[in-house]
């Protein structure tokens, strides 16, 4: 079952480093479920559209923002994963949320360095009062595209991001100049390890031209009291009921395709992150 909360150990190297690497959080049952489920799940399929990434190669994902009852959902409403939230945001979490990153063999795409805020700060979140945990469903390696992260670079705030095909990318000047002071890791991962990170942290990945998938789920939590000040394309406050960790067994291969909630399906043409900042960009150029 899965291994429950993080301890205080590790939160402390969360608030230095900006990110936490809990190994094994799930079983391989667990986790060997949540593989099955999605890569058999016509609906996540159908509903997933992808990213160019400026050198050639294109990101697959599928985005929807309400947990539901499938096993994605009690997956990121297991108290496993809201616990240690709550713990990382100290206070009530809601579920911002969750997407599938798709990177398959010899075509998955890269993505450029960014912070998750400069996008969600668009979005009338006032304070970067947020969290991911990155659930590994296959073997991350450098090999098939792992996260990479510059280690403290939670602390620089927020940097401005501009368009780099069809992803908004950290400023390339400020990016180079993090990289001569911290240390760029690269995070490899077996499935069920957890990677929980700062919404400011500077992260990316390479391109996947193995012959290996890298696919993973992530689970994005806001703060109850960072509830956004206007209406965008990601939920405001909405109470989120945690369930026991053994309600992923429970729920099997329940995949989208086998259950009726409405988790709100964010499709490409609905995702306006990288068009809004297109237009503040636009309208600061305006002005000179």
């Amino acid at each position: 079952m899965a291994a429950g909360p993080l301890q205080d150990s590790a939160l402390k190297t969360y608030e230095s480093d900006g990110f936490v690497l809990a190994r094994h959080l799930f079983d391989t049952e667990e986790i060997g479920l949540l593989r099955r489920a999605a890569k058999e799940d016509r609906e996540l399929d159908q509903h997933s559209f992808g990213r160019g990434d400026g050198e050639g190669g294109t990101v697959r994902l599928s985005l929807w923002n309400h947990p539901g009852n499938t096993i994605y959902g009690m997956f990121a409403r297991c108290e496993t994963i809201v616990n240690t939230a709550e713990k990382i945001l100290q206070g009530e979490v809601y579920h911002y949320h969750s997407k599938m990153i798709m990177k398959d063999p010899r075509v998955g795409g890269a993505w450029a360095w960014h912070q998750d805020y400069g996008y969600w700060y668009q979005n009338g979140v006032l304070f970067p009062l947020l969290t991911s945990a990155f659930i590994a469903v296959d073997p991350a390696t450098k090999q098939n595209g792992c996260m990479q992260v510059l280690r403290g670079s939670h602390q620089l705030g927020r940097v401005d991001h501009i368009l780099t095909g069809e992803q908004a990318g950290a400023d390339p000047e400020r990016v180079r100049e993090a990289e001569k002071v911290l240390d760029l890791v690269y995070v490899e991962m077996d499935p069920g390890d957890v990677l929980f990170f700062h919404a400011n942290l500077l992260h990316r990945s390479d391109q996947n031209k193995s012959e290996r998938p890298r696919w993973a789920m992530i689970c994005c939590y806001n703060a109850a009291r960072n509830n956004p000040w206007k209406e965008h394309h990601h939920p405001r406050y909405t109470p989120l009921s945690k369930v026991p960790d053994h309600a992923i067994r429970e729920a099997g291969l329940r995949r989208f395709s086998d259950s009726g909630s409405d988790v709100a399906w964010l499709d490409q043409a609905e995702d306006k992150s990288a068009r809004s900042l297109e237009e503040s960009a636009a309208m600061r150029g305006g002005g000179q």
